[in-house]
């Protein structure tokens, strides 16, 4: 994604304005339709991003180069996404960056698997555990389209059975019951490598975090991210009046070695001065057997 050069074969993001974007990839020869008139591809090939354009009806698009964001909003979806706001603060978390090797489950449409491989880069690699075809279908396109595949294993498998990689430097889970998982992530991971769970309600949560108390796992934290847009105007600034609420709360953990099962301790052995003191007891109790046998032995009768 580093050419600034518009060719063709290309994504583009056409912008009318804030509300209205459209993610196109430009094909030579063809054409894209709006209600403000069509745009010929053939007038976009060889233009530098972020020069204008004008469509057929005289209304002036931007050609602007898309994001990681505008890949993941703009993903082809059959299920709910993670939001970028959720998306940034999971990779903070898990402390990736390139060279790093991640486990993803499950893939869904790929959003989050999109922002993952653009942090490990090429020489890192993500491995994404998803059980529906149609969903991997979808992901493996959204992957291509960013131009991230190459950074990607998809995995067709059940996670909450195992995770076949070791020695990761971090495991982030999207599925209904991640609390099964984290005893095999605890064997996957790195010492000190980082669990990250996101979880629509607080039940998955509770269930999370104890499991992670029970294998393992120490510094846990859960947070809800709420993101709320403004809308800017001199003298009429204030929060706009829809927003994206609530996504789902963010639990991550650390692993550390489980502590080993405390020996008992072993008794001392006796010292010199411990093992005299039975034998004067011993010595003091023969002497006053010996003078009881010198004493007059009493009986019922010797008592009337």
């Amino acid at each position: 994604m580093s050419n600034q050069i518009i060719q063709d074969g290309d994504y583009v993001l056409i912008y009318l304005d804030a509300r209205r974007t459209y993610m196109v990839k430009v094909q030579s020869g063809q054409t894209f339709h709006t209600h403000k008139g069509y745009l010929k591809f053939d007038e976009l090939i060889g233009k530098q991003y972020g020069e204008p354009i004008k469509s057929s009806l005289g209304t002036y698009f931007t050609t602007l180069k898309p994001s990681l964001t505008d890949y993941i909003m703009k993903s082809s979806r059959n299920t709910q996404i993670i939001y970028p706001k959720d998306a940034a603060l999971i990779v903070m978390f898990s402390g990736i960056g390139p060279g790093s090797r991640v486990v993803e489950s499950g893939t869904g449409t790929g959003s989050l698997t999109t922002a993952l491989a653009h942090y490990v880069g090429s020489t890192g690699k993500v491995y994404t555990y998803e059980l529906r075809s149609e969903f991997q279908k979808t992901a493996a396109k959204n992957l291509q389209r960013s131009k991230l595949i190459d950074n990607v294993e998809l995995k067709s498998g059940d996670i909450t059975q195992g995770i076949e990689e070791r020695d990761l430097d971090a495991v982030i889970l999207d599925l209904a019951v991640p609390w099964l998982v984290v005893p095999h992530a605890y064997e996957a991971l790195k010492p000190s490598g980082v669990l990250v769970s996101f979880s629509p309600t607080i039940d998955q949560v509770v269930k999370t975090t104890e499991a992670l108390k029970e294998n393992g796992f120490i510094f846990i934290e859960t947070v809800e991210l709420i993101m709320r847009s403004m809308q800017v105007e001199r003298g009429k600034t204030r929060p706009q009046t829809l927003m994206t609420g609530h996504t789902g709360y963010i639990t991550h953990a650390r692993k550390i070695f489980k502590p080993r099962p405390e020996e008992k301790p072993k008794e001392p052995l006796p010292t010199e001065e411990a093992t005299s003191q039975p034998q004067e007891s011993t010595e003091q109790q023969q002497n006053e057997m010996d003078s009881a046998e010198h004493l007059p032995k009493l009986s019922f009768y010797s008592s009337i």
